[in-house]
């Protein structure tokens, strides 16, 4: 057993990022690998899931390549995708010093990255328009 045991999970990174997910148009939480997976989907597409791994609550998420390659280089928080492929997915762990707002822009990228791959009958939102600052 490790010190880590008595610790309480830190959840922040995950809070964030489920709280993030409630913002995005057709965004929603399933099960499908049984209850300790938190699966976020769009138009039945995963773009972020959410399990405790080695006492560690972590979130993953899609990514380019490129900034996939870029994150895991620039911060020791993100790695890449826990059982999934490394150069699409990247993990955000706990712990490090990953502000909210950056927090938000990961889980919105993702998000934009499965819906720009869908049929544009069924895109909840234009990703080309999407979260873009206002003009005013």
């Amino acid at each position: 057993m490790s010190d880590h045991d008595d610790q309480p999970l830190d959840r922040t990174v995950q809070e964030r990022a489920a709280e993030r997910t409630r913002e995005l148009p057709g965004a929603e939480l399933t099960h499908p690998f049984g209850p300790d997976w938190d699966v976020f989907k769009v138009r039945d597409r995963v773009f972020m899931l959410q399990t405790v791994v080695a006492g560690e609550a972590i979130v993953i998420l899609k990514a380019t390549p490129e900034d996939s390659r870029s994150l895991r280089e620039a911060r020791e928080d993100i790695t890449p995708g826990y059982h999934m492929n490394k150069r699409h997915w990247i993990t955000l762990h706990p712990g490090g010093d990953l502000e909210p707002s950056f927090v938000d822009e990961l889980v919105t990228e993702s998000y934009l990255l499965v819906v720009e791959k869908l049929p544009r009958s069924r895109r909840p939102v234009d990703p080309d328009v999407f979260a873009q600052p206002s003009r005013g």
